[in-house]
């Protein structure tokens, strides 16, 4: 890789493969890159057997040996292991936990009929035009839901919404495509539908190398030739982060 990736979006897309007559998951990596042109690219993917700390490490560390450099910002999921390998192998890059995924967990621990009242004041929150802004918010709407009877809620919100603040540190008008990890879940949606006819793979290699045709071909799409953001801003607030953290 050549040139500095500002963004970086990170997940794993479970299959299923056939082991000595067992069937079993097996986990492929994948990683996007922003590029400082503002363009998306695939910048790699890998077999990770399951997505804990020692395969995260593996990933992010030979996308650092391949050329990986001037990240900012990596957004992926609460996946076992993965913070602790961002700060080991990029610690000067910020963290931003998907806000999907997040509101997801929260729905775990909260009744179907309370979802609706819950998801509203979850995207009160992420409304907010400040970090402090949705900090206090996120006091109150914690506070509510223990007046709910949902304190399992309460404490998964209090637990878990720093982490998915980080994008407030950054430009206003790239805010919407830092909060969630979207951009990569489209592309885990286009994997299944193709692997869905293959069922199980006779080994990860197999189910890596067709994980990474079809990167290749989305890749070639307008999906990797349309400028995904305007990088202009970033430069900026690298420069004065406190004009664009405080506004």
């Amino acid at each position: 890789m050549e040139g500095r990736y500002p963004y970086v979006y990170v997940d794993g897309i479970y299959l299923k493969r056939n082991w000595g007559g067992e069937y079993e998951n097996v986990a492929i990596l994948v990683a996007i890159g922003v590029t400082e042109d503002g363009y998306r690219e695939v910048i790699g993917a890998a077999e990770g057997m399951k997505e804990d700390s020692a395969s995260w490490q593996e990933f992010l560390k030979s996308l650092r040996e391949r050329g990986l450099e001037g990240v900012q910002l990596v957004v992926g999921d609460k996946c076992l292991g993965l913070l602790e390998s961002v700060n080991a192998v990029y610690p000067e890059a910020k963290y931003q936990r998907c806000t999907v995924h997040f509101y997801r967990n929260m729905f775990s621990v909260t009744p179907r009929a309370k979802m609706p009242e819950v998801a509203a004041m979850l995207k009160a929150i992420h409304a907010q035009e400040s970090k402090e802004a949705a900090r206090e918010k996120a006091k109150a709407v914690a506070s509510r839901l223990r007046a709910m009877k949902l304190k399992a809620a309460a404490e998964k919100l209090e637990n878990g919404i720093e982490e998915t603040l980080t994008y407030m540190d950054f430009p206003r008008t790239h805010r919407i495509k830092l909060r969630t990890n979207n951009v990569i879940e489209r592309l885990n949606r286009e994997i299944k539908r193709r692997t869905r006819v293959v069922g199980t793979f006779p080994d990860g290699n197999s189910a890596l190398m067709l994980v990474c045709a079809r990167l290749r071909h989305v890749a070639g799409t307008q999906w990797g030739t349309k400028r995904y953001m305007c990088m202009k801003c970033l430069e900026e607030y690298l420069v004065d982060p406190c004009s664009y953290v405080a506004g």
